[in-house]
């Protein structure tokens, strides 16, 4: 079984998004989401260590850009991301959604 990596608790949900890697642009559904990173289900293809940047869409319309690396790649799957850059004003916007996320789960 592998070493879990996580940092931070994920919490399950169904958001918009887009993202863009080194070979293409798009749209994708985040189904796992936590301050450090998320899985984003989609078709396409990736490299694990791949440079991303991805447009999630939270329920009020407000979007979270962040830049991530692949850490784990199923193709044609999906993708799980570890954020490795976002502004610090969409940083606050993610860590208030996953709050009421995670208070509105238990």
């Amino acid at each position: 079984m592998g070493r879990e990596r996580r940092r931070s608790p994920r919490v399950n949900v169904n958001l918009p998004a887009r993202w863009e890697g080194v070979l293409t642009l798009q749209d994708a559904d985040v189904t796992n989401l936590s301050l450090h990173g998320c899985f984003v289900l989609t078709g396409g293809t990736v490299e694990d260590k791949e440079l991303v940047r991805i447009e999630i869409i939270l329920p009020d319309n407000t979007e979270i850009l962040a830049w991530g690396e692949v850490v784990d790649a199923a193709n044609e799957i999906g993708f799980a991301v570890q954020f490795n850059s976002i502004e610090d004003e969409e940083r606050q916007r993610l860590e208030q959604f996953l709050k009421q996320a995670l208070a509105e789960s238990s």
